[in-house]
């Protein structure tokens, strides 16, 4: 009888040894909800009763507690701002930018302001842009979970479902258009309704067929100023290619620049990048849009877009940032600072057109 006692003695010991690892694991798997029971209890209840001798401690604890846990998923519990992670599936920051190069477009069109169909302008924008964003991250959740910059976005980690995804996308894209064809005029809402065709259904598929897809993009980054051009005058013409050139001129050396360090996330989830597939043309782009940025902006004041002030204070600009983009053509500089600066240049140059008119 000793023996026998001194067998289930030990068998209680090792069990309380080896459990609080087996515990410890858990939270990397399950997340539990339940509050009103004790570190002990738990242990106690995660013993498979089979294992466990009857009459012995633990079999008479698991009788006397006999309990459900409520279990959610990881790694991410179905709680939290909603808000925030819808602003997160509509890359709202940069929906932010698209919206701004609206609003500059109507700003430097010339016809009269008009404060009702520039709000209908910037909301129904912002609106298709966000629609634009969500049908992207539907489409690449097994590519962005490859990515150290995106393995976090909403959809990858399960805070949103596909489905719900898709009808933020629809709701979003109809109340947009409409905005834009019934509160500004039917050109505005041409140019929405096709740049988001463009963007999901040929721009975002090329992503990971040819390193064409940045051109393509380009044209996708420089509808949004052509929008807000139309909405304000419901025509498009030279100055608006002008404004739309520069926007997509830009394009090139500021995505040629941020995918450079981004080429072991793009060669590992597949895209075909310039920046991957031929780091030589990448370099040279970059330079050849940047002297076109520096030949657009010197000829906007002869297109009444703005003054000829802006070409003395732009043009300094210009040339410090057409001298960046030929180092790095030349030097290949990899280093982190130096992109930060190009951006900074590219960025600052865009505010001034906005500016300056």
């Amino acid at each position: 009888m000793f023996r026998t006692f001194k067998k289930l003695s030990t068998l209680e010991c090792l069990s309380m040894q080896i459990l609080p690892m087996q515990i410890n694991l858990i939270p990397f798997s399950t997340i539990a909800t339940t509050k009103s029971i004790n570190s002990k209890l738990h242990m106690i209840k995660d013993v498979p009763q089979s294992d466990v001798p009857k009459h012995s401690r633990i079999w008479n604890e698991q009788e006397k507690t006999k309990f459900k846990a409520s279990w959610v998923p990881s790694p991410y519990p179905n709680t939290g701002n909603i808000l925030n992670k819808y602003k997160k599936l509509s890359k709202f920051r940069l929906t932010s930018l698209v919206v701004i190069t609206t609003m500059g477009g109507y700003v430097m069109a010339p016809a009269s302001f008009d404060a009702t169909s520039f709000v209908m302008c910037t909301l129904g924008t912002g609106l298709v842009s966000a629609a634009a964003n969500a049908v992207n991250q539907y489409h690449e959740v097994p590519f962005d979970s490859q990515m150290s910059r995106t393995k976090n976005r909403v959809l990858v980690t399960g805070q949103i479902t596909p489905l719900n995804a898709l009808g933020f996308a629809v709701v979003s894209a109809t109340t947009g258009l409409c905005l834009l064809y019934f509160g500004v005029n039917g050109l505005t809402a041409a140019l929405g309704a096709g740049n988001l065709f463009l963007y999901t259904s040929i721009y975002t598929p090329m992503k990971r067929i040819s390193i064409a897809n940045t051109w393509v993009g380009s044209i996708v980054g420089a509808i949004p100023p052509l929008m807000g051009w139309s909405g304000c005058t419901g025509t498009l013409d030279t100055g608006a290619m002008i404004l739309a050139g520069v926007l997509y001129a830009w394009q090139f050396p500021h995505f040629n620049a941020l995918s450079w360090n981004l080429r072991p996330d793009y060669s590992r989830a597949g895209y075909r990048m310039m920046a991957v597939i031929d780091p030589a043309l990448c370099r040279r782009t970059a330079l050849r849009y940047a002297l076109v940025i520096c030949g657009m902006s010197l000829a906007a004041p002869f297109f009444n877009i703005t003054n000829y002030w802006f070409v003395l204070e732009s043009l300094p600009l210009n040339i410090y940032l057409c001298y960046l983009v030929e180092t790095f053509r030349v030097e290949e500089i990899r280093n982190t600072r130096f992109f930060n600066i190009l951006n900074k240049m590219i960025m600052g140059n865009q505010g001034m057109m906005a500016l300056v008119m």
